[in-house]
């Protein structure tokens, strides 16, 4: 009885050795929606119409874009609700919630705010990325892409993509290609210059996507189907169930390491996406994940509903 009880006790440990604590906790002034991480620098987008910039090392707030407000149907002053946010080469790209709910586009840079697309547009874009110094991708909730020229003040196309809602859109390291997934559970991967459909994969959700993640090959899908769904090349694809809603994915630069969120408490499961290993846990989270980010193979970062963005270094 006491060899069972101790190889329990073993046993028990073991399990718990492979959780992960996150290394550091950054707390946002608003309920956080997107994030980009840029060398030492955290730019998180919230609620609360601010854009909060922590330094990594310190994990303090070293700076604070702060968007115009807007005049409710109440003619209440209520913040702008910022949706995503990108960053290159020195500019920060934000997409935040106008009158009508219609969306309004900003370029910040050299400390300095410049709106680029107004609610006036009427456009609901649900994200938008930098594809280049001068152009950006926007994904609307519709599901039509647009790839906007910000010299030239036009828009190269304008494509509808699918007749299901967007659920995500992740973009290659390179830029050229768009991963896109929608509520009808397939995934398309896009050529961003044309708009042209490369590939079209509907087989393993067969419900909304929340999120997709992309990296070297690799596809990984969040699903309210309860299902991870995972798309390599040259290899049959496959799901892992979950018993919850899978809410978020991501995925690390070489597609050697993914992860998704797991269960009613909010952990993250790392897993090996190509033999289908489970790893550790990334334990912290007390609200629905909602953006996962890997800086490389080894260091992640992910959001949840509410004030806070873990960094999370994992065990080699």
């Amino acid at each position: 009885m006491t060899k069972l009880f101790l190889l329990f006790f073993f046993f028990i440990n073991f399990i718990y050795a492979q959780d992960i604590k996150p290394a550091a906790i950054y707390k946002s002034v608003g309920f956080v929606n997107d994030f980009v991480v840029n060398q030492n620098n955290l730019y998180v987008g919230n609620d609360a119409g601010t854009v909060d910039v922590f330094d990594i090392k310190t994990a303090k707030i070293i700076n604070q874009i702060l968007l115009p407000p807007l005049a409710s149907s109440m003619n209440k002053i209520i913040p702008a609700d910022i949706l995503s946010v990108d960053y290159l080469n020195g500019k920060l790209l934000i997409l935040s919630v106008g009158k009508e709910t219609y969306r309004n586009v900003w370029i910040y840079e050299n400390y300095m705010l410049k709106q680029i697309i107004n609610e006036e547009k009427k456009l609901t874009i649900k994200e938008a990325r930098f594809v280049n110094d001068e152009q950006i991708i926007f994904a609307t909730l519709g599901s039509d892409i647009i790839l906007h020229d910000m010299s030239e003040k036009y828009n190269l196309y304008n494509t509808h993509i699918s007749y299901s809602t967007l659920g995500d859109i992740a973009l290659s390291k390179n830029k050229r290609k768009m991963i896109i997934a929608d509520e009808s559970g397939a995934v398309k991967i896009v050529d961003i210059k044309s708009s042209n459909i490369d590939e079209t994969y509907s087989s393993q959700n067969v419900d909304n996507i929340y999120r997709v993640a992309y990296a070297n090959g690799t596809i990984i899908t969040a699903g309210q189907d309860r299902r991870v769904g995972v798309y390599q090349n040259n290899q049959e694809p496959y799901h892992i169930k979950s018993d919850f809603l899978v809410f978020c994915v991501g995925i690390s630069p070489s597609g050697m390491i993914g992860v998704y969120s797991n269960g009613e408490e909010n952990h993250l499961q790392l897993f090996n996406p190509k033999t289908k290993e489970t790893l550790e846990r990334l334990v912290g989270h007390k609200s629905i994940i909602n953006q996962i980010k890997f800086i490389n193979e080894q260091e992640l970062f992910s959001s949840s509903r509410d004030n806070y963005v873990m960094h999370w270094k994992l065990h080699k």
